[in-house]
C-alpha cells in the first residue's frame, strides 16, 4: 500500500515519515501520474472540504481512481450535517459528559490527530469521534448549555493550521499510525421492517409520477412490504422503517442526500444509497471513471481556471460545458466559440473549482438503459426536444419541454449498448441506475450514469408494465431479508 498525504501546500507537512509521500492538492488533482497509481491510500489534509473545493475533489477523485481516501466523501458530508452531529452527540452523551466534566469553561475544542489527543484523559472520546468521522486531522467543538456539554461541530484541521505547540505530538501520532497502530470501531445500526418512499408532490419533473408511485406501492405490498410515502419533514422517522426508496431528484447539497446518509447509518436498505448519489451526481467523478476504465465516451476534459486554453485544440467548437452536479440538462451549456467558452466556463467555475468540457456529439436520440442489481431493467430511446440539442428544453419561465420517448425490450437494444451500460453501472454499485449512451454508426459512447432514474407510468414501464415494479420490490425484499439473516433486527 502506497501512502500519500495531500495538503494545500507541500510545506504544510514538515515531517519525514518513511514510506509516506507528500503532495499538494492541485498536483494530485491535475498530474496524470496519480491517475495511474494503484493500491494507494490518500490522507486528505486539505484546509477545507467545502463542496466542490479542491479538498472535496481530492477525496472524490481518489475514490474514482480506486484509491482509498481518508476521509471519504461520505464522511466529509457527515461532518457538515448538523443532524448527523446532533445524532452523534446524543449517542455519545454519557462519554462526552464524563470526559469534559472537569472543565470550567463554556466552550471547548478537541483536536484529534490520527485518533489521538495530547491529553490522555480525552483519548477515549477522541477514539470514538475518530471512528465516526474517520479523518487524519479533525477538530470537535463543544459548548455547555448550563446543564450539559453538547457537540456543536466537527470539521477538518488543515495540516498547515496545526499549532506549533501541537506539532511534536502530531509527528508522534502520525508515526504510530503509519507503523500500524490504528483505531477503528463499528457504527451502530438500528432496524425495523417496512418501507418509506421519499417523495415531493410539488417537484416539477420528479423521477416518478403519481401513477408510477401507486404501482410501486402495490408491487411492494404484493412482496409483503408495507409501503408509506414520506416527505422532507419526516427525517426523524427514518428509524421506523427497514428500507428507503428515494423518488425525489437527488443532490449532495440537499435533504435527499441527508436522508440517504441517515437511512444507511440506521441500517436501512437504501436506494439511492449515498455513495451512488455522491458518484452519479458529480460529472468530474464520472469523467475520471471513464478515463480509468477506458470506457468509450465523447472526448472529455476536466477543466479548471488554468487550462481553458486547451479546449480549442483538444475538443474544438462547439463543445459542451457541464457543471459537475448538473441534472435535467440544467448547468449544461454549449459553447460555440472562444468568447462563449470564456463567458460560460467563467459562470460555472464560480461554483466549482473543476468543471467538465466534452466533445459535442449530436444524435437524434440517446439510449437510457435502466440497470438494477447489475442487470438490465428497461431500455428507452430519449429523443431530442424539438429544435434543440438536448432531450429537455427549458424556456425563460423555467418550463421544461421533453422530446418524445420510445421504450423497447432491452434484449432488442444494441448488444454493445447493453454491455457498456452494465459495465458502467457496475463501477458505481449494485443499485438502480439509468445509463445514458449515444449510439452512432454502430459505436456507443457513454454520456452519464444517473442515480435515481426516471420511471414514469407509460414510459419506462411500457414494456414490462407491472413487472418493472415487481422486480424493484423483489430486490428490496431480498436485501431486507439478507440483513435479517445476518442477525439485524
Amino acid at each position: 500500500m502506497h501512502h500519500l498525504i495531500v495538503v494545500n501546500q507541500e510545506k504544510d507537512w514538515k515531517f519525514n515519515i518513511p514510506g509516506v509521500e507528500v503532495v499538494s492538492a492541485r498536483k494530485y488533482l491535475t498530474d496524470p501520474v496519480f491517475s495511474e497509481q494503484k493500491n494507494v491510500r490518500v490522507y486528505n489534509m486539505s484546509r477545507s472540504y467545502r463542496y466542490q473545493s479542491a479538498g472535496y475533489y481530492v477525496s472524490l477523485l481518489a475514490a474514482a481512481r480506486g484509491h482509498r481516501p481518508l476521509p471519504d466523501v461520505n464522511t466529509i458530508q457527515e461532518m457538515k450535517s448538523q443532524t448527523i452531529v446532533r445524532f452523534v452527540s446524543d449517542d455519545l452523551d454519557k462519554l462526552i459528559q464524563v470526559s469534559l466534566a472537569s472543565l470550567k469553561s463554556k466552550d471547548f475544542v478537541l483536536s484529534i490527530y490520527f485518533g489521538r489527543n495530547l491529553a490522555t484523559k480525552y483519548d477515549k472520546l477522541s477514539r470514538h469521534l475518530y471512528s465516526l468521522f474517520e479523518s487524519p486531522l479533525i477538530q470537535a467543538r463543544f459548548s455547555h448549555n448550563g446543564t450539559k456539554w453538547l457537540l456543536q461541530a466537527v470539521g477538518p484541521i488543515g495540516a498547515g493550521d496545526v499549532p506549533e505547540s501541537h506539532r511534536p505530538f502530531l509527528a508522534e501520532a502520525a508515526a504510530m499510525y503509519f507503523c500500524g497502530k490504528r483505531i477503528s470501531a463499528p457504527k451502530k445500526t438500528v432496524y425495523r421492517y417496512s418501507m418509506a418512499i421519499l417523495h415531493n408532490p410539488e417537484e416539477n419533473g420528479a423521477p416518478s409520477d403519481e401513477r408510477a408511485l401507486q404501482l410501486f406501492s402495490k408491487a411492494a405490498e404484493r412482496a409483503g412490504i408495507e409501503c408509506e410515502r414520506i416527505s422532507r419533514d419526516d427525517y426523524n422517522r427514518l428509524a421506523e422503517f427497514d428500507a428507503l426508496f428515494i423518488r425525489e431528484t437527488t443532490s449532495v447539497m440537499h435533504h435527499t442526500f441527508r436522508f440517504a446518509q441517515r437511512a444507511e447509518a440506521e441500517g436501512l436498505v437504501v436506494m439511492d444509497d449515498p455513495d451512488s448519489i455522491l458518484k452519479c451526481t458529480n460529472k468530474v467523478y464520472l469523467a475520471e471513471i471513464v478515463q480509468r476504465y477506458h470506457l468509450p465516451a465523447p472526448k472529455t476534459l476536466i477543466l479548471h481556471k488554468d487550462n481553458l486554453g486547451l479546449i480549442e485544440s483538444e475538443l474544438g467548437f462547439p463543445c459542451i460545458l457541464k457543471q459537475p452536479d448538473s441534472s435535467f440538462s440544467q448547468g449544461v451549456m454549449k459553447a460555440s466559440n472562444p468568447k462563449e467558452l470564456e463567458e460560460k466556463a467563467g459562470l460555472l467555475l464560480e461554483k466549482s473549482d473543476l468543471i467538465i468540457a466534452q466533445q459535442f456529439m449530436p444524435t437524434e436520440y440517446d439510449w437510457r438503459i435502466g440497470i438494477l442489481d447489475r442487470k438490465p431493467l428497461f431500455a428507452c430511446r430519449y429523443f431530442m426536444a424539438d429544435k434543440h440539442w438536448q432531450i429537455i428544453k427549458t424556456d425563460n419561465k423555467g418550463q421544461m419541454k421533453f422530446g418524445k420517448s420510445e421504450t423497447v425490450p432491452w434484449e432488442l437494444a444494441p448488444a454493445n449498448v447493453i454491455k457498456l451500460a452494465k459495465k458502467a453501472a457496475g463501477l458505481i454499485g449494485d443499485g438502480l441506475y439509468g445509463v445514458d449512451i449515444k449510439y452512432n454508426d454502430g459505436k456507443c459512447y457513454l454520456i452519464e450514469i444517473n442515480d435515481n432514474p426516471n420511471m414514469d407510468a407509460g414510459v419506462e414501464d411500457a414494456v414490462l408494465k407491472d413487472e418493472l415494479y415487481n422486480k424493484i420490490a423483489e430486490v428490496f425484499l431480498r436485501r431486507i431479508e439478507q440483513k435479517k439473516e445476518k442477525g439485524y433486527s
